[in-house]
């Protein structure tokens, strides 16, 4: 095949995966350009990605990938944008007649999605969580001029590819670890926390309680504890980082410009059917 545009379709992988959004957000926006386009949700468990590229056919564009594919991915394609190489994970796979580019929309999605909702320089950040998701924020943190990040974790051990990660950023920021136990307050301009509801403890809402911006990463359930303690502070929420993140894959996959309202608005209302 040597038309891309015949390429038209595009899925998410990822195991869980019936939870996922990404099929909503991404039929709206063509839905709302007209686009005769088909995008679908596949479970595929860690260790099954290889297998699933190999099966696709010409008529594919795209596949977004969540947990736990995102680093699996890396050595499966053919070439990695200087992004996605940074982060030591791609969420996002390109394919067209020059084979599979691998591509992290995590990065340029969590910038958008945080200065969408506040124009605060970000100088000094903490980040709850040392994964996947904590690295493309971190590196986002970078690209908007965080001089110093604080990786707040359980275990720092699991935290040390994304401290390599960071510390790669071509604005070589301070990365700092400390534990989620520590009692004292977060001194930052804004705490991103990227650990699941059941670690939001009283104790750590509380540190971050002088942080003037929240960014929750999680969009279901909704509020977290985090996102509940906010307040009148500008809080960045995981609807917003997966919008963003959706709209830039929509345009790598379709070469047109995405329908941010369209795919937002989509978004608002699947999470409003799940809450009753």
């Amino acid at each position: 095949m040597t038309d891309t545009a015949a390429r038209r379709q595009c899925a998410v992988l990822g195991d869980p995966i019936a939870h996922s959004l990404s099929p909503v957000l991404h039929r709206a926006g063509y839905a709302a350009l007209g686009l005769d386009w088909q995008y679908d949700a596949h479970r595929v468990p860690a260790g099954g990605l290889s297998a699933f590229l190999d099966g696709l056919s010409d008529a594919w564009r795209g596949l977004s990938l969540t947990m736990p594919l995102k680093r699996e991915a890396v050595p499966l394609v053919d070439s990695l944008t200087e992004r996605a190489r940074l982060a030591g994970a791609a969420n996002t796979v390109v394919l067209n007649d020059a084979g599979r580019e691998g591509d992290n929309t995590d990065i340029p999605g969590a910038a958008a999605a945080i200065r969408e909702r506040t124009d605060v320089p970000v100088e000094q950040a903490v980040v709850l969580g040392g994964g996947a998701t904590a690295t493309s924020t971190g590196l986002a943190l970078a690209d908007l001029g965080a001089r110093r990040v604080e990786l707040v974790v359980r275990v720092p051990e699991r935290a040390a590819e994304t401290v390599a990660a960071l510390r790669s950023h071509p604005a070589a920021p301070e990365v700092a670890v400390s534990l989620l136990g520590e009692p004292h307050p977060f001194q930052a301009d804004i705490v991103v926390s990227t650990v699941p509801v059941e670690a939001q403890t009283e104790e750590l809402v509380a540190r971050c309680g002088a942080v003037p911006v929240l960014f929750e990463v999680l969009y279901h359930p909704w509020p977290t504890p985090l996102a509940a303690s906010a307040g009148g502070r500008p809080l960045v929420g995981g609807l917003d980082l997966l919008v963003h993140q959706a709209a830039f894959q929509f345009e790598l996959f379709t070469g047109r410009p995405a329908p941010l309202q369209a795919m937002r608005e989509a978004g608002e209302a699947a999470l409003e059917a799940r809450a009753h």
